[in-house]
């Protein structure tokens, strides 16, 4: 099957994690998990929990404990708990997290501020689909140290990181075990192109679990899906699409030009923006610019409004209370019809910052 193409983030994930087929040294925190024997037993009847309902928006929890893309310094954990305080507090909270962030380090975080604060919130994480994880159980294993990590019997959405080359099929049956083993309220993936996408759903139908959600890089910079059928698949198939890096990993904030770069690997891409293609990026900066003047909002809010108008949950990052508070400022207000007319024109005539795609086709 066609898997997603590459993205903004996919290289840098590759590049900080080692997720891909060349993978080798990296090693997410293990527990020691349920038997072999135990996780093949014969399969209970799928949980009757209520169907999950996420918020408009949620919060991606990957800058925390990632030291590697986004220079987490523990010494500033402080921020991010006043962060999930004040975020725990809004109705309807969800963080998105994943055993490869810091790995396991952005789960312990979720855990710990929890426990401390008294407050829960909606918590997806995902499964590391690496070279040396092939079987069933080795999904069943992983959704429960990921558990463990957090404190938590239970998360609202387990999901399959990123696609490989030698054992989707397995893994698809251990989301199903995950769901009917009443680990998770429901299952989805990442990173997963339309007829993965329509396999995987077909394949759990089968036992009758729905494919809740694929999660994407999708927005203004990044609005491929649009274009290559994925996106009208989720669509078709009632798969709710999710947008990690709906701010184009923070090049649409406003902060960074062609004369202000980010540091770090972010860097790179933001030269293949700003000086690569210099007419479309003054082209949709101003766009997002006047967009965001239009309505007193900031461009950040502008970039999170496009992704929401499209139908889709886009998944922000935020590592303190500031970029929180301007994240969720996004809800007060929607993009009108012109709006949104302005922003697709710019935006179709980005051309992808990533070549290659990193994660391999089956």
């Amino acid at each position: 099957a066609a898997l997603q193409g590459g993205s903004l983030a996919a290289g840098a994930l590759v590049a900080t994690t080692g997720a891909g087929a060349g993978a080798q040294a990296l090693a997410v925190p293990r527990d020691s998990g349920p038997s072999a024997a135990t996780v093949a037993a014969a399969p209970v009847a799928a949980a009757a929990a209520p169907p999950l309902v996420l918020p408009a928006m949620g919060i991606g929890a990957w800058a925390w404990g990632d030291s590697l893309f986004w220079k987490y310094d523990a010494k500033f954990d402080f921020e991010l708990e006043e962060l999930f305080e004040y975020y725990a507090s809004q109705p309807d909270a969800f963080l998105d997290t994943a055993e490869l962030y810091g790995l396991g380090r952005s789960e312990m975080l979720i855990g710990d501020f929890e426990r401390r604060s008294g407050k829960r919130v909606k918590v997806a994480s995902k499964f590391a689909a690496l070279p040396w994880k092939t079987r069933r159980e080795d999904v069943v294993q992983a959704c429960e140290a990921s558990l463990r990590r957090m404190g938590r019997s239970s998360m609202e959405l387990y999901q399959i990181h990123f696609p490989n080359a030698w054992a989707n099929e397995a893994y698809w049956d251990g989301l199903g075990d995950c769901y009917e083993r009443g680990l998770v309220q429901a299952v989805g993936v990442s990173n997963y192109g339309a007829d993965a996408v329509e396999a995987v759903s077909t394949s759990l139908g089968r036992r009758g679990i729905p494919l809740y959600s694929n999660q994407i890089q999708y927005s203004l910079l990044y609005p491929f899906a649009n274009s290559n059928g994925l996106k009208r698949k989720c669509d078709q198939l009632g798969v709710k699409v999710l947008a990690y890096s709906p701010i184009g990993l923070g090049l649409l904030s406003g902060k960074y030009s062609a004369e202000q770069l980010p540091e770090g690997p972010r860097a790179e891409l933001a030269k293949a923006f700003f000086n690569g293609q210099p007419e479309t990026a003054a082209g949709l900066v101003d766009a997002v610019a006047k967009t965001a003047e239009k309505h007193g909002a900031t461009p950040s809010q502008v970039a999170i409004n496009w992704c929401v108008a499209k139908g889709t949950t886009p998944i922000p990052g935020a590592r303190n209370l500031r970029q929180l508070k301007d994240n969720l400022g996004a809800l007060s207000w929607r993009l009108d019809a012109a709006d949104v007319a302005r922003l697709d024109a710019a935006s179709a005539a980005v051309q992808p910052l990533a070549k290659a795609n990193p994660f391999p086709a089956k």
